[in-house]
């Protein structure tokens, strides 16, 4: 048996997860938040229910690891810290480095810094959680876990943008893709669903949570995907816009005076999407209760479900046909209401829901009408258990 921690580190928050293994049990999770603000949050969940909550002043990372492992103590999750036998760290962006997880030494370490531009809002906060960790924790085994990694498998076809070649050699400007690892998980959970091995099924996953894209996976692996460079493309988000023509942005910037490009992207991540066009929230639950008496929340809701089936629609063209399409990630897993509009308008395709198959939040099943000719499943991901998976497989070759 080992106890190992899934981390998520974030610019202001720190999120993680405790199994055993190779039982899959989780011992604790939760998440301190406010980091380096004033009235900082910690919260802790274990033993089937108890929960720790806390308010104060967390300096930095390291100063959240340490109240987070003192608490482990505290709370008799465990013993001494020796039992702790690896730490995996969520990692977004690997470029073109890293298309597995790896153990992280001072080599890995430098090249993940080197990646910063690649996912400036997430890259710095997982590094600076890698270096907490390393600091509290020097002896035990550390491994990151990159987002980007399943999408290493693409074609040339499918991740180069029609710019000029030298853009990709000189800066790797391409497409990377986001959600990997929930990706990874649920194609393989999925593969248990339907009783065949992964490589011999086509399926389409869709990641819908506050950040949300879609992936053809072939055979195992990722054919394409949905998320760009950054992951601002593709679906509209919570918050973030998805697609939208570059020129605009230029003529939007210059009838509002903007000078500066990051002021738009920070519009584009931050203001835009469900929360943009609604007016009301970027909660997908807040959107729908007000869809009834505001026409911008309505209309919302229908370019959500719309860009949905634009890309599910590609992506069969793409994978010649499916086997599956898999719905995940907090609206995914949880809106009745979106995963029936979606398919509802995927019919001609021979998809469809069963509504009281489908009258089910968080659980794994099929959730298929009778007679469909693509399986329609509801597979919750766990992205913290394919990270402690990988710590234990990266642990047992490296002795």
């Amino acid at each position: 048996m080992s106890k190992i921690i899934a981390v998520n580190a974030g610019s202001s928050t720190l999120k993680f997860k405790l199994y055993e293994m190779p039982q899959e049990k989780v011992l604790a999770e939760g998440l301190i938040e406010r980091i380096a603000m004033p009235d900082s949050h910690v919260e802790i969940k274990y033993d089937d229910g108890k929960k720790f909550e806390q308010t104060t002043d967390v300096k930095n990372h390291e100063q959240a690891i340490q109240i987070l492992l003192d608490q482990l103590l505290d709370l008799d999750i465990i013993k001494d810290y020796s039992e702790i036998n690896g730490v995996g760290h969520r990692v977004v962006a690997g470029g073109e480095y890293f298309d597995k997880s790896v153990i992280i030494t001072p080599e890995v370490l430098k090249k993940i810094e080197s990646l910063d531009e690649l996912a400036p809002l997430h890259e710095p906060a997982n590094v600076l959680g890698i270096k907490a960790f390393k600091k509290v924790l020097p002896d035990i085994i550390s491994v990151a876990v990159f987002d980007t990694a399943f999408h290493a498998t693409m074609p040339k076809k499918n991740y180069l943008y029609s710019l000029p070649y030298e853009y990709y050699e000189k800066y790797a400007a391409r497409k990377y893709g986001f959600h990997g690892i929930s990706y990874r998980y649920v194609s393989q959970r999925t593969a248990k669903l339907l009783g065949k091995p992964v490589e011999d099924l086509k399926m389409i996953i869709m990641h819908l949570g506050a950040g949300a894209s879609i992936c053809a996976v072939n055979h195992g692996k990722s054919l394409d995907t949905s998320m760009g460079f950054t992951p601002v493309t593709g679906l509209t988000m919570a918050t973030r816009s998805g697609d939208v023509d570059i020129s605009l942005l230029a003529y939007i910037m210059q009838k509002e005076g903007m000078k500066d490009i990051d002021e738009m992207i920070d519009i584009l991540n931050t203001k835009s999407g469900l929360l943009g066009i609604s007016g009301v929230s970027s909660d997908m639950r807040e959107v729908e209760a007000a869809q009834a008496t505001n026409p911008r929340a309505k209309v919302a809701r229908e370019i959500y479900v719309n860009r949905i089936v634009r890309y599910i629609g590609s992506y069969l063209a793409e994978l010649g046909g499916a086997d599956a399409i898999v719905f995940t990630a907090g609206v995914g897993e949880n809106s009745i209401t979106i995963r029936k509009e979606v398919t509802d308008q995927l019919h001609y395709f021979g998809i469809g829901v069963d509504d009281e198959k489908n009258d089910v939040r968080g659980v794994v099943r099929d959730i298929s009408a009778k007679g469909s000719k693509i399986k329609t499943l509801l597979v919750p991901t766990d992205e913290e258990l394919m990270i402690v998976e990988d710590v234990e497989t990266l642990s047992k070759e490296n002795k």
